[in-house]
């Protein structure tokens, strides 16, 4: 014998849902980003900052996948390494929540720094942060490498436009460092066999350089 209960009414009852969601980035529709988050801090990178390591290499992959770009890869004892060592920048909104990351490597004895791995969270795209971020990891490149010519591979062209404004100019791949490790690097991009086809001297991205010779 079936027993059939009354049909419930849930009609004008609130159901609460939990006030947050920890390590969930939260995106907001139409780019309705609150005000108050958009007071970010951006600063150098510390020891304390290796918990974030895993988001910004996660969210770094996606990024690209999502673009069908290339990507040099970096893994997750490098990214702690340039954190250590006080050679990373890292943004913050004002609620804690991580927004953004670049790092600097240098090459030839310092003769040549690069600007690297710029990412911003998805939730806090087109607010300005990327461009607030690349003259962080610029300024941070000029005080710990004075005399190095700062340079910059990429297919972005917003990346293209901020590097031409902090005084870039694009160059050929024969004015890049030699040095073996750096083009290790590129081994992990799917542009790679271009790379090598082409012995190095071209590729899908664009090589840019500052000279503080000429600044």
């Amino acid at each position: 014998m079936k027993l059939e209960l009354p049909p419930i009414d849930f009609s004008g009852k609130v159901f609460p849902l939990p006030t947050s969601f920890p390590n969930k980035a939260i995106l907001f529709p139409d780019n309705q980003i609150p005000e108050e988050l958009l007071d970010f801090t951006i600063e150098v990178a510390n020891a304390n900052h290796i918990f974030w390591v895993k988001e910004i290499c996660d969210t770094t992959l996606s990024s690209a996948l999502a673009r069908g770009t290339g990507i040099s890869g970096r893994s997750p004892e490098s990214l702690e390494s340039k954190i250590k060592n006080g050679e990373a920048v890292i943004a913050f909104a004002s609620d804690g929540s991580w927004a953004g990351f670049s790092f600097i490597s240098s090459w030839e004895n310092d003769k040549y720094v690069s600007n690297s791995g710029l990412i911003v969270a998805p939730q806090f795209r087109h607010t300005g942060l990327a461009k607030r971020i690349k003259r962080k990891i610029f300024e941070l490149s000029r005080q710990k490498y004075p005399e190095a010519s700062i340079f910059s591979l990429t297919t972005g062209l917003a990346v293209m436009k901020m590097n031409h404004e902090l005084g870039f100019e694009p160059v050929t791949y024969s004015e890049l460092p030699n040095d073996e490790v750096f083009w290790e690097n590129c081994k992990s991009c799917v542009n790679c066999p271009i790379l090598m086809s082409k012995e190095r001297k071209n590729c899908l991205c664009t090589a840019m350089l500052y000279d503080p010779k000429k600044a």
